[in-house]
């Protein structure tokens, strides 16, 4: 881990790659829900890219970078590790689920791609939101 802050363009940047991915996550609900199955792989897999694409962009940001403390006091640092914490443990959660609901999908089996979708996909929504509203409350004060 380093010692110097990271760069004031690396944490949005790093923020808005996920912010995409939960942007063409909705787009691939919107479309499978229209029978528009080949907008919603396209939509998917992009989704699944930009979420990849950040967690390598954390990553070495982690590794290069100091961290940014919360610096909130009262009701709000509450929120703040409550909202971290549970954004955490289901991004580790979500990870390997989005790889099985791609790869069951990419496969064929559709039936257990679905079932297994429907509770993949609201977390990966909720790791999407809290991961911005964590972003909003380190960095906009």
């Amino acid at each position: 881990m380093g010692t110097q802050p990271a760069p004031a363009w690396l944490p949005p940047l790093n923020t808005g790659l996920i912010v995409v991915s939960g942007v063409f996550l909705l787009l691939g609900l919107y479309f499978i829900r229209r029978k528009q199955v080949a907008l919603h792989r396209a939509s998917m897999l992009t989704a699944a890219s930009f979420a990849a694409l950040f967690l390598v962009v954390y990553v070495a940001r982690w590794a290069l970078y100091a961290p940014r403390h919360f610096e909130g006091e009262g009701l709000l640092r509450t929120v703040y590790w409550a909202v971290l914490g549970s954004h955490m443990v289901l991004a580790i959660v979500q990870a390997p689920l989005v790889v099985a609901v791609i790869g069951l999908a990419l496969r064929g089996r559709y039936a257990r791609h679905r079932r297994l979708a429907r509770f993949t996909v609201p977390i990966w929504l909720y790791v999407v939101i809290s991961g911005w509203i964590v972003y909003i409350l380190l960095y906009w004060r």
